[in-house]
């Protein structure tokens, strides 16, 4: 097939609230060497997109300002050094940008093939999520089945992808959200243990829900006053997983009890990292993570779907903070 020169994106002149979502023309881009052209069925929204719209999280360098970091689609153009035997292939993959428009260009290295048993719009949904989750709980906090893990934020599309992975992999899951009716969700979605922060203390629920011991992991985006809590949270030798800072960005922690404990602290940012480092996770998510989605047993949580001229609204549900899951916009043929 060969592509239009032009096509409909979403790639605001300036910041504003979901009103500047409007769809424009835009060249349709070419894939370099080692890329691939897909024509985009639906992209899945994310808290970054909101962060870059109101203009406080710029694209990485050399990434397109058109919003939107993971896509399925269909394969109908390949660069220099890509089998053409990917053509017509269906694909998600996770980029940099690009992702709200009719086109977009991906590394083929970071693109992971859609089973049957995923819809397009549930294959939008999957590789920011996944990618994060896998980096920061498998990777970066080594977890191992057996063991206990605290999720702040269990209703996000993070939140929900982890309790699925937690499950997948053996994990006992808390989780925290910001009413009942979301902690009765994450239970319903698979969390072993939903606490209201709002009506409770999470400090003493976890303590009390791990009979004293603590959680072995806890994976944070909150940051701010928080982190001395979540450690509070830890069983000696816990790891502490910090993957966004939407409560503040400086912390006071208290590091003899660090050292005391043997606790560790780390996390990451996975949109500034380069293709090599991303190829390298998807082959690891393709041989390790993707048999359990090609047989059904992992799939997301979708909250909601709007066709592409209605982005404002998508990002307006994401503001609300009232979703359950993945939010995700349809833009060509995104066949449930």
């Amino acid at each position: 097939m060969i592509a239009p020169e032009v096509m409909l994106a979403i790639d605001p002149d300036a910041p504003g609230g979901p009103e500047v979502l409007v769809p424009v023309e835009r060249p349709v881009p070419s894939p370099g060497a080692g890329e691939v052209l897909v024509r985009v069925a639906a992209a899945g929204v994310n808290r970054p997109e909101v962060l870059q719209r109101q203009g406080l999280y710029p694209p990485p360098p050399g990434a397109p300002s058109i919003l939107g970091m993971e896509i399925s689609g269909t394969i109908v153009g390949v660069g220099e050094g890509v089998a053409r035997e990917m053509l017509g292939q269906q694909v998600c993959a996770l980029i940099s940008g690009g992702a709200y428009a009719e086109y977009a260009v991906a590394p083929a290295g970071q693109c992971l093939p859609v089973p049957p048993a995923l819809s397009m719009v549930e294959a939008a949904a999957m590789p920011e999520t996944l990618f994060t989750v896998w980096t920061n709980v498998f990777e970066r906090a080594y977890a191992v089945e057996g063991e206990t893990i605290l999720v702040h934020g269990g209703t996000s599309g993070i939140g929900t992808m982890a309790i699925a992975l937690a499950n997948l992999f053996g994990l006992t899951i808390l989780v925290t959200a910001g009413s009942d009716e979301k902690c009765e969700a994450a239970r319903r979605v698979g969390a072993d243990h939903a606490i209201n922060y709002k009506t409770e203390d999470f400090v003493a629920r976890v303590r009390e829900i791990t009979g004293g011991k603590g959680v072995n992991i806890v994976l944070d985006m909150v940051g701010g006053d928080y982190v001395p809590r979540n450690l509070q949270c830890l069983a000696d030798d816990g790891r502490h997983v910090s993957i966004a800072v939407q409560g503040g960005v400086m912390a006071t922690i208290p590091i003899f009890e660090i050292m005391r404990r043997r606790l560790t602290l780390t996390g990451s940012t996975l949109r500034p990292r380069d293709t090599a480092f991303k190829s390298l996770v998807a082959d690891e998510l393709h041989r390790i993570v993707w048999p359990h989605v090609v047989e059904g047993r992992l799939r997301p949580v979708i909250d909601s779907t709007y066709p592409f001229a209605r982005a404002a609204e998508a990002h307006a549900r994401m503001e609300s903070g009232e979703h359950v899951g993945k939010i995700v916009l349809t833009i060509g043929a995104a066949a449930d």
